[in-house]
């Protein structure tokens, strides 16, 4: 544990000679003992002793001291009002934040005020706007392992929790293969993660905080206990004992994230240690914390319900961040697709791309609201006007659960339900049946818009404590006290005047402030005129100020009112804010129809404004016999690059039974991974139920979507980058299938030309014979071709160029065959690499050429010319040739077939 964090070591050796105060900081270091405590001390969170000196070199602030009768201790503190940009920067240093707030009002004690944990802030279970970086979901999960108690075999299984306690989105599922749990993090991209006894956690990323966390919360019992409290018998929601644990122990942690003490945790004796100490929530029982209660569903899914883009797919196409160090933020085809009105939308745009869709009715029903909506102009930007004033209603509600929302959250909830009733009449006359569900589904909360439209004024001030936010005539009781003091406060407005005239000084003011109250302030030339019933109340330089009985008593009617009138106000905002709680199911029903109809406005926005088309999705059960892919696109177009390009030169793509593999060649530079990503990326965007860009698309829908693109190493985890590719190339070979498919860019060149090539051509007869994966293969190996054309499955493609005069022009066109060569100096010359190096490199290449020419024409014992040997090369021996000869390469790994050629290359020189 870092040693700025816990119970301080100066205190914890004499903490029952502490004062009440540092002792109540010291117990609260000790229950958070994994994060550093924000203590409140007035308007200020204070840290103390390692705690303050770590937080002032990172926040950049002053270490100051505290010195008491037990002894001095440093001190750093931050300005409560400006607290939520500190605390910012210590989850970017990777710390946990407690914040312990006072619980009462200094004045209602005459001990020490009480302070508790009113909320853990982690990088997973972020609340607050200002904290949370995007509109996007923030995930924190449970990883936990347990045994199958469905249909399956009762074998281990790893399951998988993800909570964004900032919207409610809760999702379950599990696997007993640890690549698939890793490829669904992947998916989601946790900030956050807790992991159960016997867990992995090299399922999680490098950049998702792990954190330690009491593994008692992780029994199956516990976590069904309190998953029964919020959803019912977790057995008939979830499959299986993992998925179980996964869930209880991650919504323990969400629960302890949100803070609050209980009965018998307030500065109790630390002395009784727990195994579990520097774990969060060791000192906590599960279900201790106040239910969160806008949580009201738990979605369990299989991964094979969508298509699985693994952590390698989700980079190589982009779909989220840029593959380029300093990419453009939108060249990514979210970028590109997301035309949306508010924050729901996104979120709901985002998660259709992490998981595309399968079936084909659903996938249908997407691409009918999109056509139903690009064709109707006036209704869609009807739609995506009314939807930016919809505010954040998943977010909203979760701060109105919690008890966190103010006023003027309040009113951004009636100014989002007052637009409902306008987008729903856009909808009335939908033909589709998604539109009419989501017509019909629009519920625009009338009871609550009214309630706050009574109950809260247009306009309100951020304090819920100091009044203005209750409206008039909506309670009596408070209208009364308002009363009393607007008449008071007149009574004071009259008695300057009355005064005045009463004593003849016509220089005689009424003031207030608030030390003093109200006053008669008199200049000292008129003192003389002063009444005997004015009593002095405060000298100044020029002037004193007094008070009559009759003033003294009308500013305790005045005071009184207004101050019972606050504390009347904050309670009945509270009670209106928990009525509108209790309707969190209705808001959030609501927010999901938003969402979605926000994200079907923005694809038919795109499809509408740059050209897309419906594409026509093939059912694989009804269309095919043999469950395979076909993939049918005329005039494709690269939905990112066309957006960052002046022109675009389209492409076509066809795949079917008898042309599953297409092996692609082509100089570099001339789009042929541009082509193999578009392909891709038109599949995807058609399963997402996403209009595509190309004059036509037909396909049947895939199940995966694998990629070995681009060159790239692992310093931290020490693979080069020909490991790194052999490893991904191996995830291929052992879980592609006939409904994959599959794109490999120059797969073998982390290595020599003889080895690069001879495991190119094995991968690619592994694909053909073995796995019947829709495949496309880009590659500088040249023999590939000649392969190609014995495989009755493959087929070629290539990219033409044009040269004169020594400089090529790149047409971008695929055209059938392979390509008749590779133009390396060319393009190295296109690239501005000195004329020297390109002269001298074009003298290489000749005399390479005369080379390799020589050696394929070298007579050979029988008189013919020998077209595998150099006149250096030794004839192979025959127990290696007979070893090849048997060699099954199809059936190897990658890393299998380096092993063998490595073992018979020391064979081939121990026997020459």
């Amino acid at each position: 544990m870092d040693p700025a964090l816990g119970p301080p070591n100066a205190m914890a050796e004499k903490r029952d000679e502490l004062t009440p105060m540092m002792r109540q900081y010291h117990d609260l270091c000790a229950r958070y003992n994994d994060a550093i405590v924000l203590f409140q001390v007035g308007d200020f969170y204070e840290t103390f002793c390692g705690a303050a000196e770590r937080s002032a070199r990172l926040l950049e602030i002053a270490l100051t001291s505290r010195e008491d009768s037990t002894g001095e201790y440093p001190m750093a503190g931050i300005p409560i009002d400006n607290a939520e940009s500190y605390i910012e920067d210590l989850l970017e240093a990777g710390y946990r934040v407690a914040v312990a707030d006072q619980v009462e009002e200094p004045g209602e004690t005459a001990g020490v005020v009480e302070r508790a944990v009113t909320r853990v802030i982690t990088p997973g279970t972020l609340t607050e706007d200002e904290l949370l970086a995007s509109d996007d979901n923030n995930f924190v999960a449970a990883v936990a392992r347990g045994r199958g108690i469905d249909t399956r075999p009762a074998d281990d299984e790893l399951a998988l929790a993800l909570l964004d306690v900032s919207t409610g989105d809760f999702l379950a599922t599990s696997s007993a293969a640890e690549e698939s749990i890793a490829d669904e993090v992947s998916r989601f991209a946790p900030a956050e993660a807790v992991v159960g006894p016997n867990a992995p956690s090299d399922v999680l990323p490098d950049d998702c905080m792990v954190t330690p966390f009491d593994e008692r919360v992780f029994d199956r019992e516990r976590a069904a206990s309190i998953l029964s409290e919020y959803f019912g018998e977790p057995d008939a929601l979830l499959a299986s004992d993992a998925e179980i644990r996964a869930c209880g122990a991650l919504l323990a942690y969400a629960e302890y994230a949100r803070g609050g003490e209980h009965e018998g945790e307030k500065g109790g004796d630390e002395s009784d240690e727990s195994d579990d100490a520097g774990k969060a929530g060791s000192s906590r029982e599960p279900g201790e914390t106040d239910r969160l209660e806008y949580l009201t569903h738990l979605t369990r899914y299989d991964p094979r319900e969508y298509l699985l883009l693994d952590a390698v797919a989700l980079r190589s196409l982009e779909l989220f961040e840029p593959r380029a160090v300093n990419g453009r933020d939108d060249a990514t085809l979210v970028g590109v697709l997301d035309e949306t009105a508010c924050a729901l939308g996104g979120r709901t745009l985002r998660d259709w791309l992490r998981r595309p869709l399968l079936e084909s009715h659903r996938i249908e029903a997407r691409l009918d609201a999109v056509e139903e909506l690009t064709g109707s102009v006036q209704t869609r930007e009807h739609c995506h006007e009314l939807l930016r004033d919809v505010y954040d209603l998943e977010r909203l509600i979760g701060r109105i659960s919690r008890e966190r929302a103010n006023a003027r959250d309040l009113r951004s909830l009636r100014d989002t339900l007052a637009v409902v009733p306008e987008i729903r009449d856009q909808l009335a006359n939908a033909d589709c049946d998604r539109l009419r569900d989501l017509h019909e589904n629009l519920d625009p909360l009338v009871d609550v818009r009214e309630l706050i439209d009574d109950a809260v004024v247009s306009d309100p001030p951020i304090e819920i404590t100091e009044g203005g936010i209750i409206a008039e005539e909506y309670d009596s009781d408070l209208d009364d006290l308002r009363g009393t003091a607007r008449d008071g406060k007149q009574w004071i407005d009259d008695l300057e005047a009355r005064e005045r005239e009463r004593t003849g000084i016509d220089s005689l003011k009424v003031g207030y402030n608030s030390v003093h109250g109200y006053y008669i302030e008199v200049t000292n030339p008129n003192l003389d005129a002063v009444p005997e019933n004015y009593q002095r109340r405060q000298t100044l330089k020029n002037s004193e100020r007094f008070v009559t009985p009759e003033l003294k008593e009308r500013e305790d009617e005045i005071v009184g009112a207004e101050e019972r009138a606050d504390e009347r106000e904050y309670e009945l905002f509270c009670e209106v804010r928990s009525d509108i709680g209790d309707e969190v199911e209705r808001v959030q029903g609501l927010a999901d129809a938003l969402a979605t109809l926000d994200a079907l406005v923005s694809l038919a926005t795109v499809a509408a404004q740059y050209d897309y088309c419906r594409p026509e999705i093939l059912d694989p059960e009804s269309e095919r016999t043999d469950g395979g892919v076909e993939i049918d696109i005329t005039g494709g177009r690269h939905p990112v690059v066309e957006r960052t390009q002046e022109s675009f030169v389209p492409n076509s793509a066809r795949f079917d039974a008898e042309q599953r593999l297409a092996v692609i060649t082509g100089p570099n530079m001339s789009g042929k991974s541009t082509y193999m990503r578009q392909v891709a990326q038109i599949v995807l965007l058609a399963q997402v139920g996403s209009f595509v860009p190309a004059e036509s698309a037909r396909l049947t829908p895939v199940e995966r979507i694998f990629t070995r693109v681009g060159a790239s190493d692992d310093i931290a985890g020490g693979r080069s980058t020909f490991m790194v590719e052999m490893d991904e190339l191996a995830t291929i070979l052992r879980d592609a299938d006939e409904r994959s498919l599959v794109l490999l860019d120059e797969v073998g060149r982390g290595t020599s030309t003889a080895d690069g090539l001879a495991i190119a051509q094995a991968i690619t007869e592994h694909l053909h014979d073995a796995v019947g994966a829709t495949t496309l293969f880009a590659t500088h190996h040249h023999p590939l071709t000649e392969l190609a054309d014995d495989l009755p499955d493959a087929f070629t493609l290539h990219f033409e160029v044009e040269q004169t005069d020594g400089e090529v022009v790149f047409h971008h066109e695929i055209e059938p065959g392979a390509a008749t060569g590779s133009y390396g100096v060319e393009v190295a010359t296109a690239a501005g690499v000195p004329e020297d190096v390109v002269d001298r490199s074009r003298e290489l290449v000749d005399a390479n050429a005369a080379a390799e020419t020589t050696a394929r024409t070298e007579p050979t014992a029988d008189g013919g010319t020998s077209e595998l040997e150099s006149t250096e090369t030794a004839p192979v021996p025959d127990s290696v040739a007979a070893e090849l000869r048997d060699l099954n390469v199809g059936h190897m790994t990658p890393v299998e077939a380096l092993t063998e050629l490595d073992r018979l290359q020391r064979l081939l020189e121990e026997e020459s």
